[in-house]
């Protein structure tokens, strides 16, 4: 079980669940931008300002989606990181961090060249999938513990 009763609760009345149901799909969106133009560069060799600028954006987003997860997460498991049920989530979301913020210092300390520091960009973007993942799955999961299957199974 996902959710006790009181936690469930706490999930619908928090207004941190409706920020992170605005900023989630915010940040794939920002995302898909950006591997648009990182992969347009390293393929193509266009768009490099781009490239370099929108993976800073997507690392602001992740960061902002970080912080108000863990309010999120404060309001409805009353800890701000790791709770039970989210703790695998949460150990990969620390590590897709640390890429991004990865990423942020080899570009503005100008550490490696150009194409190394995309590559870093899309390490963080490879790991911020699985994670993406790991969270969609939990998602389906919440909504199949209410009896409300947002992604009903195909019958063959």
């Amino acid at each position: 079980m996902l959710y006790t009763q009181k936690e469930r609760i706490r999930r619908d009345n928090t207004k941190w669940t409706l920020v992170q149901g605005v900023l989630a799909p915010l940040q794939f969106v920002v995302f898909l931008v950006s591997l648009y133009f990182v992969l347009n560069y390293l393929l193509h060799g266009t768009f490099l300002h781009a490239a370099s600028i929108s993976v800073v954006i997507k690392t602001f987003v992740l960061c902002l989606i970080m912080v108000t997860g863990s309010l999120w997460e404060k309001a409805v498991f009353d800890k701000y990181l790791f709770a039970k049920p989210f703790y695998w989530e949460d150990v990969v979301s620390i590590f897709v961090v640390f890429l991004h913020l990865l990423y942020l210092f080899v570009y503005f300390m100008d550490f490696l060249s150009v194409k190394s520091q995309l590559f870093v960009a899309l390490l963080a973007y490879f790991a911020y999938v699985i994670n993406a993942i790991q969270f969609l799955f939990k998602f389906k999961l919440a909504r199949n513990q209410n009896g409300k299957n947002l992604f009903p199974e195909v019958s063959s």
